[in-house]
């Protein structure tokens, strides 16, 4: 049997981030109950006491003293770790208001802004076609920026967060175990304040939660780390342009979901709003398809 190549391995990685995030809200909604604070607390606090169980199990302390010595890319790792707490925050919070068509279309943004985010910060030039796929997004936010009178921030937070967050970690080049692992040391923190000073729910003692409900919260923090792994281990082995085509599967999922199991308004302005996404979206999927036929 042939060996996987990277590509392939990165291929894998991808889809499986891209998965489990597209099902998270399914996760998120039952356990919509929850204040938000208290639930990020749990996303923190559970996914670093897992990946740290996986760098003991796994042997990783060499790559960790590694980082650790680092000072430019530990710096790099904070700012990368308040990017993606953000995003979590954003996230869980459409979700549990029921903007979950919101999250959705940043989602769809997000691989757009990737190659805006090429375009300034790699000095990557954009091609003609990319021009109009991203010509053709901004006419779809502002579309919603003329309907609501303020821009769509959920939909522009989501994307801008992590498509900065995936750049950083592209950039830093770290170990994607061991990199969230000192992301979450650096939230992690303000989360445990949170959870043992501030929180007063009736969730929040855990020693008086059903079992049901402890598994649910404990689960959090696989739900919170492995994609972001899976995702790093695929950023790490695919090219940017790739990467951006799995990117459509949470987002399709997210907007299926917040249709037909949630019944949210799917409006004409909102769906006049996905169409120039989506439209931008297929320009820049088959872009050299586009190319050789108006040659």
């Amino acid at each position: 049997m042939k060996a996987l190549t990277e590509t392939q391995v990165g291929m894998f990685y991808a889809v499986a981030a891209y998965m489990i995030w597209g099902f998270s809200p399914l996760y998120f909604k039952y356990l919509a109950d929850l204040p938000i604070y208290e639930m990020l607390s749990h996303r923190v606090i559970w996914s670093l006491l897992i990946t740290a169980l996986m760098i003991i199990f796994m042997g990783r302390y060499s790559v960790l003293k590694s980082i650790l010595s680092q000072p430019k890319k530990l710096i790099f790792l904070a700012i990368s770790s308040l990017l993606i707490s953000c995003n979590w925050g954003v996230f869980v919070w459409a979700i549990n208001n029921d903007r979950m068509l919101d999250a959705s279309l940043g989602y769809f943004i997000n691989p757009l802004i990737n190659v805006l985010l090429g375009l300034v910060f790699l000095k990557e030039s954009l091609s003609r076609l990319q021009w109009v796929a991203v010509s053709l997004a901004l006419i779809g936010v502002s579309i919603q920026v003329i309907a609501l009178g303020s821009l769509p921030w959920i939909s522009l937070v989501l994307p801008f967060s992590f498509a900065f967050y995936g750049l950083l970690r592209k950039k830093i080049k770290v170990d994607a175990l061991i990199g969230f692992f000192i992301e979450t040391c650096f939230i992690a923190p303000v989360a445990i304040y949170y959870m043992f000073v501030v929180a007063n729910s009736s969730t929040s003692n855990m020693l008086l939660n059903s079992f049901t409900l402890n598994s649910a919260l404990i689960f959090a923090g696989v739900m919170t780390a492995f994609p972001l792994i899976f995702f790093t281990q695929a950023a790490l082995r695919l090219a940017l342009s790739t990467l951006g085509f799995f990117q459509y599967l949470a987002p399709t999922l997210l907007f299926v979901f917040a249709v037909v199991l949630y019944d949210e308004p799917l409006d004409i302005l909102k769906i006049s709003t996905f169409t120039f996404i989506w439209l931008g979206i297929l320009v820049f999927i088959f872009e050299k398809q586009i190319s050789r036929y108006c040659k």
